[in-house]
């Protein structure tokens, strides 16, 4: 004969459970108070390492920055360094400017009225003379 299985039986009741939330949080802020407690930053700025030259080195003169030569594209000519020239003397004067260096900059200013070609021979005029440092703007 098997044994009978046991039944059991529960009373469901329509009572509500109610979980108290007064310790979940009292934990919560323990554990906020532990780790701003706990918290501490790197200190950046000691692991840096800066190489700064000893005060007994004699130091060098600081060399003037190149000077920037001004050319302005008019509608009627061309303008160096405030001065208005023709072709020519423009040519010279960039001649004369490239000896003494090719490193300095060449700010070419085109007037909004002036002819396309004029600024395409200022630039020509730049690389036969070797300077490579140009910034082309437009306005007046």
């Amino acid at each position: 004969m098997k044994p009978r299985k046991q039944q059991r039986r529960f009373a469901h009741t329509n009572e509500e459970v109610e979980v108290s939330m007064t310790p979940m949080i009292d934990v919560v802020f323990q554990l906020l108070i532990y780790f701003l407690v706990t918290f501490s930053t790197a200190d950046v700025l000691a692991h840096l390492d800066i190489s700064r030259p000893s005060p007994d080195q004699a130091q060098s003169s600081p060399r003037p920055p190149a000077d920037m030569i001004r050319v302005a594209v008019l509608p009627e000519g061309f303008a160096i360094n405030g001065r208005d020239v023709d072709d020519a003397t423009l040519a010279s004067m960039l001649k004369r400017l490239a000896g003494i260096s090719t490193k300095q900059t060449v700010l070419v200013n085109c007037d909004d009225q002036s002819i396309h070609g004029r600024l395409i021979k200022v630039l020509d005029l730049c690389s036969e003379n070797g300077l490579t440092q140009i910034a082309v703007m437009s306005g007046k």
